[in-house]
């Protein structure tokens, strides 16, 4: 059994774990248990019901949240022409084509999103080794292949979160910042709880959404009340 530091023990006995917490005691408790130095990252753990071994029963998509994951996010595009002007003008960090699949081949990986045309693609293809295992492809379905470059930049800058069911068919994704204000938690943990709710795979039976937790870095989970989420995402 894992052991853990004084100050997480600490903050594990101020949370009940057989108790599941109305929405709004969640997210206040989670900012309550922050015990590191910095500006911790709030995180959601949703557990579905579904089998990820079954290409029907996948679960992945997008979603915006509306304060943001409070985190500085570097964009990388590749586009060429208009597409790059329209890029830069978007606020992305780096834009090219041919210069920069040479400047990634060549080990510069600072970026947390890429994002690509469809015409720049068979350029792009020469990075699958380097982009796949480190998760940052550009993928249709997480929206990051389109000629709406504009828009998913300052999509991706202003919160976008892509979530995908791992292979323990849960969701993990940031909901904000232990600064941030309960209601800011509180409404971005019900916008990702509503799109992973509207993300259902046709494959999926029996009851869906089953468990969800949140919990700040490094600290305990906290058991959070799914029907009240909903009714917060629906309101």
């Amino acid at each position: 059994m894992a052991k853990h530091g004084k100050k997480y023990d600490e903050a594990a006995k101020l949370v009940d774990h057989e108790h599941i917490y109305s929405p709004l005691e969640a997210v206040e408790l989670a900012k309550q248990t922050t015990f590191v130095s910095f500006d911790a990252s709030i995180e959601a753990h949703l557990r579905l019901g579904v089998d990820p071994r079954h290409a029907d029963q996948m679960v992945r998509g997008t979603v915006v949240l509306p304060h943001g994951t409070g985190k500085i996010v570097r964009v990388a595009v590749f586009a060429q022409g208009e597409k790059a002007q329209e890029a830069l003008r978007a606020g992305a960090d780096e834009v090219g084509a041919e210069d920069l699949v040479k400047k990634i081949e060549a080990g510069w990986l600072e970026f947390d999103v890429a994002i690509a045309t469809p015409d720049s693609m068979g350029l792009v293809g020469k990075l699958g080794k380097i982009l796949g295992r480190r998760g940052l492809m550009p993928n249709p379905k997480a929206g990051t292949i389109t000629f709406d470059v504009d828009r998913a930049v300052r999509e991706v800058k202003g919160g976008r979160v892509e979530f995908r069911v791992d292979k323990s068919a849960i969701v993990h994704a940031p909901v904000g910042r232990s600064s941030f204000e309960p209601h800011a938690l509180l409404e971005n943990l019900a916008a990702l709880v509503d799109a992973v709710n509207r993300a259902k795979p046709a494959g999926a039976k029996g009851q869906y959404l089953k468990t969800l937790s949140i919990g700040n870095t490094m600290g305990p989970g906290i058991r959070v009340d799914l029907p009240g989420v909903l009714a917060a995402a629906v309101a």
